[in-house]
């Protein structure tokens, strides 16, 4: 390597540059660093080293957690020194996205194709012109948050055919020229191809998830996939990544809706992912919008100039430009035949099938939603003429519904897929409604219930265990109860083991307790163990203790112990204390000790003091010291103090010491110092830190100084630094403030830097502005952005307005702009509104959205961190 002799690789001479420099701020040798660190001490050497390779992204990271430098920047600069001597790891998913072209990503084709170049050459498909709106820009400074190091997740939200993907897609192109990839998760599905590849995604790729409910509504692996994304977003050494995505309204109102409580939770991870991460894409141009639309049309822009007459009225143009209009038209003007077809395809989707329709499904649905009339003229080839009508493209190349061909699978099952017995792949041809046209039948056909044809030729042609189960449910709520029965058992034949456990559990219901059990069976044997639970439950009220624990021992051999631990409380309610203290055992041998905790409890409660001990030692040994400490609690509310002790040293002794904690706290609050004081050595001597703290607190208020630091230099040693500055904090209050700086440096020397800072504010109050800067300085060089900000104010406050300036804009560089803000504020109030304005748009420039905001700068303060009168409000982040 000749980084420093040739010049090239200056990335890496940089980073090792910053590296070495934060080592001789730190004052470590490279063995301490390496202890730090959690490094080798080789590792650290090669890391610093101008003759070895780059350091991986993972020595980088730590090295600069353990230096206190942005881990951010120095992960860039070791991507790009990687680049450089070409040893960035290659064979991630995706290729460069200058090579994709936008309608293999699923951008809407819009209108007819430029002129081919000669006869036979397929017509170029073309875009055209793009409006940018509110959301574009939002979806731009994401990009940039990207290109400056930081992952980022944003899912557009809006109706079918507004935009959401060419919004995407105009928004990654300046990624083009910067090395990124794009990847598109599809073969052999989505979810699939998702959940099998997000693990390889590596640093500068775009993951397009074009309609995500193909990804995160997946009712196997959904919540799978959102866990995978969220990993891939907060790796620092796979990023910057970014994730770009597409639902449709009801999609996400559903994913992140709050269940009912009681209710199953099935995309709380998916919820998780999309919290402040989706942008509402409107379904009409505003009139800025239309604006912009017409300047491009009158420079020439043919297709756009054509939708803007069609759509001026209502504004949906993107909806045009897709073809949406035509279709709908399509669909009120199909034949008789032509139109049952698409209300069956539609009523078909809005129920819960799948996209791929199956051809003879829907020529069966569609028979009884024709009028009698309509029905005594049909043809022979009625089917054939309706499906070939309803192949022909309207207005930007959609069809009504369209032939599609569903990838096979080709790769062996997993055990995520295969649960349940495989359903049989369908048969014939496959049919895709168009997407307008599906959310067209969503709202028109809401309140319609599909006739009879329907659910026969979904009971015949259907195979996916998903899609019967979804028609069962409709079935039902439509109170087509026969058919719901008959799909459900459907459902059940292809594998289902939803269907499974609603039949065991309709069959228990019935007295038909033998085929209830097979079901039941069956369906834990494939992982649905709640139907043996929910049997052991039914029968355990019907009076058959002997059947139900044997039917939970089953369920627990399933893994699902509630059921084990629901009949241990249903015994001990009953009064059966020897039942239930044995299958509460059995529970905690199978892993689940809640049983042995409530029954220790009850017994407690009851006066059987013995029989509680022993219940909450057994649970104890099976790792759950909580009924131990519970009673020890209620034991020393009682008044007997020998026997809570007791059973908090039991606590201590397998390995929590918060019981003797918590009795200390309440023997102190009864004014009892001296056992107090004895417990708290106590739960010291076991690891308690928040003990020390107490203590030390003790000693300070007591004047005992030497012994007061004396322990909280223990509770830092033991990884708790925050005793040493609150202990800082107390001597400043008292006016002792050499000793309080003395505790600080400490706490700072022990990674807790906010001891530095709170001195220096505390000494600004104080008027003493020279010390208060230099405390605040310190903090700032060990790495506190809150302090840098401080500094900032402070240099500004004192009249030192070109070194102010110089330390805010190095806290925005660092991701905080409310320095800049403040004082911008500063300088609005002492009248120098060039001033302010300028600071303001430097703060926007850093990532900071409230440009719009300059021209009433005071009044806008609030959002950014300040209020009216200029002060910070500590609850905002930047």
């Amino acid at each position: 390597m000749h980084d420093e002799q040739n010049g090239h690789h200056r990335a890496l001479t940089e980073l090792r540059e910053r590296l070495a420099g934060g080592l001789a701020r730190a004052r470590l040798t490279q063995t301490q660093l390496a202890a730090r660190a959690g490094l080798a001490r080789t590792t650290v050497s090669e890391a610093l080293s101008p003759t070895k390779p780059v350091p991986s992204s993972k020595t980088v990271a730590a090295l600069a957690d353990a230096l206190r430098l942005p881990v951010q920047e120095l992960l860039i600069l070791q991507r790009t020194a990687a680049e450089e001597s070409g040893t960035i790891p290659t064979g991630g998913p995706g290729r460069p996205v200058g090579e994709w072209e936008p309608h293999d990503l699923e951008v809407h084709p819009a209108g007819p194709g430029e002129t081919a170049a000669a006869s036979g050459t397929p017509a170029a498909r073309v875009l055209p012109g793009y409006v940018a709106r509110e959301h574009d820009r939002m979806l731009a400074d994401a990009v940039r948050d990207t290109t400056a190091g930081r992952s980022r997740i944003v899912v557009l939200v809006g109706t079918s055919s507004t935009g959401k993907t060419r919004a995407c897609w105009e928004a990654v192109q300046p990624l083009a020229g910067q090395g990124w990839q794009l990847w598109h998760p599809f073969d052999p599905t989505r979810a699939q191809a998702a959940l099998e590849d997000l693990h390889r995604v590596g640093p500068r790729t775009v993951v397009w998830l074009n309609e995500a409910q193909h990804y995160f509504g997946d009712r196997t692996v959904g919540e799978q996939i959102a866990a995978a994304v969220h990993q891939l977003l907060v790796s620092r050494e796979r990023g910057p990544v970014l994730v770009l995505g597409t639902l449709w309204p009801e999609y996400a109102h559903q994913y992140t809706a709050l269940p009912a409580p009681g209710a199953e939770d099935p995309h709380s991870r998916v919820r998780e992912l999309l919290a402040g991460s989706t942008l509402t894409v409107p379904d009409v141009f505003d009139a800025p919008a239309m604006a912009a639309a017409d300047a491009l049309a009158e420079c020439g822009d043919v297709l756009l100039g054509n939708a803007l007459t069609r759509a001026r009225t209502d504004g949906r143009v993107t909806q045009d430009l897709a073809g949406a209009p035509e279709l709908l038209n399509r669909y009120q003007q199909a034949s008789p035949a032509a139109k049952a077809v698409l209300e069956a395809a539609m009523d078909a989707r809005r129920l819960g099938v799948g996209l791929h329709l199956p051809q003879a499904f829907l020529t069966d649905a569609a028979t009884d939603y024709l009028h009698q009339s309509d029905y005594d003229h049909l043809t022979d080839d009625w089917a054939e003429q309706s499906y070939a009508e309803l192949a022909k493209p309207v207005y930007g190349k959609q069809v009504p519904l369209r032939r599609t061909i569903p990838r096979p699978p080709r790769r062996p099952p997993t055990p995520m897929t295969a649960v349940g017995t495989a359903a049989p792949q369908a048969t014939g041809p496959q049919l895709r409604l168009a997407d307008y046209l599906e959310q067209h039948g969503r709202t028109a056909r809401r309140h319609m219930c599909p006739p009879a044809s329907f659910w026969h030729a979904a009971h015949a042609h259907l195979t996916n265990p998903d899609d019967l189960n979804n028609l069962t449910r409709a079935a039902e709520q439509r109170h087509r109860l026969q058919w719901a029965h008959y799909l459900r058992r459907r459902a059940a034949d292809h594998g289902s083991t939803e269907a499974l456990y609603s039949l065991a559990i309709m069959r228990e219901g019935t007295g038909d307790r033998e085929a209830a059990e097979a079901l039941a069976r069956q369906a834990a044997h494939h992982g649905k163990a709640e139907a043996l639970y929910e049997l052991a439950q039914m029968r355990e009220e019907a009076g058959d203790g002997e059947g139900a624990e044997a039917l939970a021992r089953r369920a627990a051999h399933h893994g699902n112990t509630e059921a084990l631990y629901r009949l241990a409380r249903m015994r001990a309610n009953a009064g059966d204390r020897e039942g239930a203290a044995d299958l509460a055992r059995q529970a905690a041998d199978h892993g689940n000790t809640e049983a042995l905790y409530d029954l220790a409890q009850m017994r407690e409660e009851a006066g059987d003091r013995e029989g509680a001990e022993l219940l909450a030692c057994q649970a104890a040994d099976h790792g759950n010291t909580e009924a131990l400490y519970c009673l020890a609690v209620m034991r020393e509310q009682a008044g007997d103090r020998e026997s809570a002790e007791s059973l908090a040293r039991q606590v201590a002794q397998h390995g929590g010491s918060h019981a003797l904690y918590s009795l200390a706290l309440m023997r102190a609050e009864a004014g009892d110092r001296e056992s107090a004081e004895t417990l708290f050595w106590q739960a010291a001597d076991h690891g308690s830190t928040d003990s020390l703290y107490d203590l030390a607190v003790t000693r300070e208020e007591a004047g005992d100084r030497e012994g007061a630091e004396a322990l909280a230099r223990q509770a830092a040693e033991r990884g708790n630094p925050h005793v040493l500055h609150d202990l800082a904090l107390m001597r400043e209050g008292a006016g002792d403030w050499k000793g309080a700086e003395a505790l600080a440096r400490q706490a700072a020397d022990r990674e807790s830097t906010d001891a530095l800072h709170s001195l220096a504010l505390m000494r600004k109050k104080a008027g003493k502005q020279e010390d208060a800067e230099a405390l605040a300085r310190q903090a700032a060089d060990l790495g506190s952005l809150p302090a840098l900000h401080s500094l900032a104010v402070m240099r500004e406050e004192a009249g030192h307005r070109e070194s102010a300036e110089a330390l805010a804009r190095q806290a925005a560089g660092h991701g905080s702009t409310e320095a800049l803000y403040r004082i911008a504020a500063m300088r609005e109030e002492a009248g120098e509104r060039e001033g302010a304005e300028t600071l303001a748009r430097i703060a926007a420039d850093y990532g900071n959205h409230a440009l719009h905001t300059l021209p009433k700068l005071l009044n806008s303060l609030w959002p950014y961190g300040l209020d009216p009168s200029g002060k910070p409000t500590p609850s905002w982040q930047p």
